[in-house]
């Protein structure tokens, strides 16, 4: 049996677009549909679909609502199927799974199954993209400003540049952001890491220097053009592992979902080919 799991409240969809959505799921033979209705919850459904036996469960929701499914799916037999209606939908656009619900649905329902890496930060995987600094810093505007989209992700990184400091790490010193990408982007085709593959066994750290307002605001528009590599303010390393330091109760993320860090100890580490999906 397929098992569906709906993030109600994901991206800006309207209630009647929604209403067609479920219309649609329901009409699939053989499948169950559970909505989401709190923070973790899809974890939780996911673990219970698992005991239903289910053969393939499919995320209909953005990169908060994967993480949940995904990190409940590590190691198993079954696929995770992607329906993207979130905000940013980072892992979605590397794998290349379309938007048009449509034919996003069939392709959960038929594409390829693969098997991909996926990252972890402490004790909490991460399939796309973590960080601290500047990136985490606009993640926990845009939470805590409850509107979704990507125009008010641009809003709440231009007004975050007006009021950010760098942080220290250490051993780096003044670091304007610090992320570790397992896909090549955060979502909205603004691409981090061009160059990472969810297939090679490997994380890449991306360490961006602090600079003028006008050096941050063009590194943005680099994330668009692929060519953030090629700035001075930027190093990029391929990694398998890594620990680092960094102030503790500052933000982090992952995979856009916004946290504090508890402890100050970092420990990151790839975890290769440890989820099925479908793409």
């Amino acid at each position: 049996m397929i098992h569906f799991i709906l993030n109600p409240n994901a991206g800006t969809n309207s209630p009647q677009k929604r209403a067609r959505i479920i219309n649609l799921l329901q009409a699939i033979p053989n499948s169950k549909i559970w909505q989401t209705e709190r923070v973790n919850h899809a974890s939780e459904l996911t673990k219970q679909a698992i005991t239903e036996g289910a053969s393939k469960i499919v995320a209909v929701g953005g990169d908060g609502t994967i993480n949940e499914v995904a990190s409940s799916l590590l190691y198993s037999h079954i696929p995770l199927g992607i329906i993207p209606m979130g905000s940013g939908n980072g892992l979605a656009r590397h794998l290349g799974i379309p938007f048009p619900f449509e034919k996003a649905l069939n392709k959960a329902l038929y594409g390829t199954i693969i098997g991909i890496d996926a990252g972890k930060w402490n004790d909490r995987p991460f399939f796309c993209t973590a960080g601290i600094g500047f990136d985490a810093y606009v993640a926990a505007h845009f939470a805590k400003r409850g509107k979704r989209g990507f125009f008010n992700y641009v809003y709440s990184s231009v007004v975050s540049l007006r009021s950010y400091r760098p942080i220290e790490i250490k051993g780096k010193g003044p670091t304007f952001s610090f992320t570790v990408a397992n896909a090549n982007q955060f979502g909205n085709n603004a691409y981090i890491s061009p160059e990472s593959d969810l297939q090679d066994g490997q994380l890449e750290s991306i360490y961006i220097k602090p600079g003028s307002f006008w050096t941050i605001a063009n590194l943005g528009i680099s994330l668009f053009r692929k060519n953030l590599p090629y700035n001075p303010l930027v190093t990029i390393s391929s990694i398998k592992s890594l620990h680092i330091d960094a102030p503790e109760g500052i933000p982090y993320h992952l995979d856009g979902e916004s946290l504090l860090l508890q402890l100050g100890t970092i420990e990151i580490t790839i975890l290769p080919s440890a989820l099925l999906v479908i793409k």
